[in-house]
């Protein structure tokens, strides 16, 4: 455990110009006085760390020192091998980039984990687009606006907005891979906003950079916008009974799942004919009533007053329709 912790410590401090104890003990999850024994302990071990005091002091390493990649785990190598995926990575003109790394840590390692790669390759495959789509080519200018990404410069890009294209300056912050669509979040003025890539016809890259703020997480950020774009497309709301098949199958037929456990978890019933009764968040009434179209019998609509009656017609047609008998003959695309 403390030879973890140490190594923790020394790639702390290797990765940052100078930390106080105070801030190693909230990284590593220890008191300041763990801190201060784990120094001398890498001091003592010949590790070139010494402190500078005063207010902008701390811990800091000789400079230029590196260590090597000792004490990784067989788990941790592993894992190393399954934290880029080659085929984004790829489509933002980083295959070479990420090759040589790979290499290079590869070399690092004891030759007693030099299979790490070769072992990850062959139990693990990550396929990102969803099920029923292609893996479409990168977007035109995605390599472009990785470079401004990487190197902090600020963009004139001209995006699609339905029949219109708009200009607009970008300060771009990250690219975000969803579902096998990219998407650029970057500043325009005060506020943080979301292009779609695939929907962007030009780039400009500027000499002029931009200070991002340190204090900006794209991943909370991204989580942030999407449950709110989630919520704001549920303008409406459904009253539903449900058999247990039709409360079963209906996550299986709605379009935008958000907000169906907490509406199941909220559910009344069952009753005596075992049938639970759910106020379902939706998009419209007229996207609900093509999903709870599928659910046939195994669903009664109780509220809004205007999708009952339209499946109650769309009921009586259907009778209507099996009522004829309009079965072809034996031999003449109908079941003998």
């Amino acid at each position: 455990m403390r030879a973890s912790r140490l190594l923790s410590l020394l790639l702390l401090l290797q990765s940052r110009e100078a930390m106080t104890a105070a801030e190693l003990a909230r990284e590593l999850e220890v008191s300041e006085r763990t801190v201060y024994r784990d120094v001398l302990a890498l001091s003592a071990a010949g590790v070139p760390v010494y402190a500078d005091r005063g207010r902008a002091g701390g811990y800091r390493l000789l400079g230029g020192y590196r260590t090597r990649l000792t004490g990784m785990t067989r788990d941790e190598a592993e894992a190393l091998f399954l934290a880029g995926l080659p085929g984004p990575a790829g489509d933002m003109g980083l295959t070479d980039a990420v090759a040589a790394a790979q290499l290079k840590v590869l070399a690092a390692l004891p030759p007693s984990l030099r299979d790490a790669p070769v072992r990850t390759g062959q139990r693990f495959h990550l396929d990102v687009p969803g099920w029923y789509h292609h893996q479409n080519a990168p977007p035109q200018w995605l390599t472009e606006l990785a470079d401004a990404v990487w190197r902090d410069r600020v963009v004139t890009l001209r995006y699609r907005r339905g029949e219109h294209e708009v200009t607009r300056q970008v300060c771009p912050y990250g690219l975000v891979l969803k579902s096998g669509t990219w998407y650029l979040v970057g500043r325009v003025g005060d506020d943080v906003r979301t292009y779609r890539v695939d929907r962007v016809t030009s780039v400009e890259q500027h000499e002029e950079g931009f200070d991002r703020e340190p204090d900006f997480d794209l991943a909370a950020h991204w989580q942030r916008q999407a449950t709110s774009f989630l919520r704001s497309m549920l303008r409406a709301e459904v009253t539903l009974r449900l058999s247990p098949t039709g409360l079963r199958r209906l996550r299986h037929l709605i379009d935008t799942p958000f907000g169906y456990d907490e509406a199941v978890a909220a559910a009344t019933g069952p009753d005596e004919q075992g049938w639970s009764t759910i106020r379902l968040p939706v998009e419209s009434v007229e996207v609900a009533y093509a999903q709870v179209l599928g659910l046939g019998p195994e669903v009664e609509v109780l509220d809004p007053p205007e999708l009952r009656a339209w499946l109650t017609e769309a009921a009586a047609r259907t009778v209507a329709l099996y009522a004829a008998d309009r079965r072809p003959p034996a031999g003449e695309g109908g079941r003998p």
